[in-house]
């Protein structure tokens, strides 16, 4: 069986002899040999990679030798790279390209990795060794980024549980676990749901507004799904689809509206309200038994916003900005549909959340002279991400790319690229996977296959994963100026895994609100004119994108950002106040909607043509690393509009103000204060004035 296979094979000894996860990938920089694993092979290398790292854990407990910086903290780092290898592939691939072997995996092993974390996190016997070098960690460590590392690692065992006693150990075991399985399940139904429903259309003319390469796109969906002579709309996880912009049907809109938001609330096999339920649940039992009073607040205590209140004094100072400008663009969309149905003597009607993406465009073409349709010619895909993205790192900091087709790839759809520093040396591989699949989770996001480990002598291998809808073969892939932004954004984050060198893999993590500050900043060299310039060229013709179609594009970045910024808030809004919930104040099952509901009318955010741009039933973010995080896209933005008020005052792109990025803020992972890093960048304390100018928010000065 291959790497697509979807039968769940027992290991044979056979197997276990052939094992390449059991050794270091001989291909460039550890890339991972894709051609030859299979599905077969993860559950013996987890099995061998949790039992070395036991062992190697025991070793350094059973060490004789007084506590030391090197055989405990550098040995603990050193510990798990089997383990590490394994869990890093088999993770990735779930979300890229998920079968019902590694989806019974996951659940197979869910709770038995939760299990195995906690039996290093809670050790005693390791926390005692650590807490001695904490102790004196101003001799026994060799310098500043070694002392960190000291404090990081006592810290995060505290926050794990280290400082329980016994009793309070075993049921934290006991919730780590439960979460996990209650983790994997949400995501697989989230997965099942959106496939599921997809929406079935009869006919093509039902399709008017789509272009002739979507309409074959969604008439071959239907194909592979059985339905041949149908059409099939896809679904991505957000709320919005993007095909709302451009049916003409408006009922045919409202179905599709419709099938995003009940997703997971339905009452079917995919409902994840009973999950949601009790994650949350579990969630706060264990912040109380770690001594805080919500699991926000235990989230929180290691970001740099620091506490939940900091972060809904940013959230409610939005709001009511963001509600007021969605409501004058409701207006004018509003003003516009009467306008068009008086001018066809048809009756009017009330602009309704599947109407604004299809009048917002009508109205960005009234105002601005332009519309999507005008812009996507001119975004072929690989233009965008070679011409743009790439030109722009190698203008700002003097990298080149190499497309490579050697090296295997899960998909045939993924391309891979190697990454040559200003100085020739061969920096990283790239792997750029930006198609939608069934079996690939939606968003987009980075990933690192293989991470920046000075100890270990290893390079990076990252890669950006986009939701990209292919167009039928020998159709070009036309982007949305939505999906160039996303394309910009993620590199930034390959950027900042790229460019780490942190002695510590301990280090290499920087706090989730921090983390998106440098990729939103990457996403600045999107409209800068030489770039825009170099990849907005046509892709037939390959004539540069005409100039006033390129200044109309930059006079419009204003437009609807009342409406993208209160969906935005209303799903950061509601992951805080879920989070905040304590003790018997969870609701049920049934009651998840209305919870949901009441929040957004407590917090001003019930706006029904605005809805949250992920609702709680399919907000992945809130299942993974964004629990009570989900904010820091804003939070971040505040330092990146800052950082890019401060980037155009030194010129721009130029390779000085990218040496700076890279050196004060890029390489240096977490070795280093957050809020540190920024001030020694630009200077001095945030600014939220660069942001509201952005978006064209005017506060209440009250």
């Amino acid at each position: 069986m291959g790497l697509t296979g979807h039968t769940v094979a027992q290991p044979t000894a056979a197997a276990a002899q052939d094992n390449p996860l059991f050794s270091i990938s001989p291909l460039p920089l550890q890339y991972p040999p894709f051609d030859r694993i299979r599905d077969e092979h993860f559950a013996p290398a987890l099995e061998r990679g949790m039992a070395e790292q036991l062992a190697e854990i025991q070793a350094i407990v059973d060490n004789p030798a007084a506590p030391s910086f090197d055989n405990t903290l550098v040995a603990l780092e050193r510990s798990g790279r089997l383990l590490s290898r394994t869990t890093t592939l088999l993770f990735s691939l779930l979300g890229v390209d998920a079968n019902p072997a590694r989806q019974q995996l996951q659940r197979d092993y869910a709770a038995r990795l939760a299990a195995h974390r906690d039996a290093v996190q809670l050790n005693p016997r390791l926390f005692a060794r650590v807490d001695a070098v904490y102790a004196r960690r101003d001799e026994a460590a060799p310098n500043a980024e070694a002392r960190r590392l000291v404090e990081r690692v006592r810290l995060d065992m505290v926050r794990a549980g280290a400082l329980l006693d016994d009793t309070q150990k075993a049921r934290m075991r006991a919730l780590n676990a439960e979460l996990a399985t209650l983790s994997a399940r949400f995501n697989q139904a989230v997965l099942a749901e959106v496939n599921d429903s997809a929406l079935v259309v009869a006919t093509a003319e039902e399709l008017a507004g789509l272009s002739p390469g979507e309409i074959a796109a969604a008439a071959e969906a239907a194909r592979q799904r059985g339905l041949p002579g149908r059409y099939l709309i896809t679904l991505l996880n957000t709320t919005i689809q993007p095909a709302e912009a451009a049916l003409h049907d408006r009922a045919l809109r409202e179905r599709l509206h419709r099938a995003s938001v009940a997703r997971g609330s339905r009452g079917n096999a995919h409902d994840t309200t009973a999950l949601l339920a009790r994650v949350m649940s579990l969630r706060q039992e264990r912040a109380a038994l770690l001594g805080h009073p919500d699991h926000a607040s235990q989230v929180l205590e290691d970001e740099t916003a620091r506490t939940p209140q900091a972060v809904q004094a940013l959230l409610r100072r939005l709001t009511p900005a963001a509600v007021a400008a969605a409501r004058q663009e409701a207006a004018a969309l509003q003003a516009l549909i009467d306008q068009e149905q008086a001018a066809r003597q048809r009756p009017g009607f009330a602009l309704q959340a599947w109407d604004w993406s299809y009048y917002a465009e009508k109205l960005r073409a009234a105002r601005y002279g332009f519309d999507e349709n005008q812009l996507r010619p001119y975004l072929e895909i690989r233009q965008v991400l070679e011409r743009g993205v790439f030109f722009a790192a190698e203008q700002l900091y003097g990298l080149r790319f190499r497309r490579r087709t050697d090296l295997p790839v899960y998909h045939e759809d993924v391309w891979v690229y190697d990454v040559f520093d200003h100085d020739g040396r061969l920096l990283a591989l790239f792997i750029a996977d930006l198609y939608a699949r069934p079996t690939k989770r939606g968003g987009a996001w980075m990933n690192a296959y293989v991470r920046y480990n000075a100890l270990e002598g290893t390079s990076p291998v990252v890669a950006n994963h986009l939701n990209v809808p292919k167009p039928p073969a020998g159709e070009p892939t036309l982007l949305t100026w939505d999906e160039v932004n996303t394309l910009f954004h993620e590199f930034g984050h390959a950027l900042h895994g790229m460019f780490n060198t942190s002695r510590y893999p301990g280090l290499d993590r920087v706090p989730r609100d921090f983390v998106e500050y440098p990729s939103q900043v990457n996403e600045v060299w999107a409209y800068w004119p030489s770039v825009l310039a170099h990849y907005a060229r046509h892709h037939q013709s390959g004539e540069p994108m005409p100039a006033e179609l390129l200044a109309k594009v930059s006079r419009a970045k204003r437009f609807n950002q009342g409406y993208m910024t209160t969906s935005y808030l209303a799903s950061a809004v509601l992951d805080q106040r879920w989070h905040r919930l304590r003790a018997g104040e969870v609701p049920a099952a049934a009651d998840v909607m209305a919870f949901e509901a009441r929040v957004l009318k407590e917090e001003g955010l019930d706006v029904p043509v605005v809805p949250p741009r992920y609702r709680t039933p399919y907000f992945s973010h809130i299942m993974g690393g964004y629990a009570a995080g989900y904010y820091a896209y804003v939070w971040s933005e505040v330092l990146d509009a800052d950082t890019v008020a401060w980037l155009m005052a030194r010129g721009g792109l130029t390779r000085e103000n990218g040496d700076a990025l890279r050196a004060r803020l890029l390489s240096r992972g977490g070795s280093e204060d957050a809020m540190d890093l920024f001030r020694q960048l630009v200077g001095h304390e945030p600014h939220i004035e660069p942001l509201l100018e952005r978006r064209g928010l005017v506060l209440d000065p009250r």
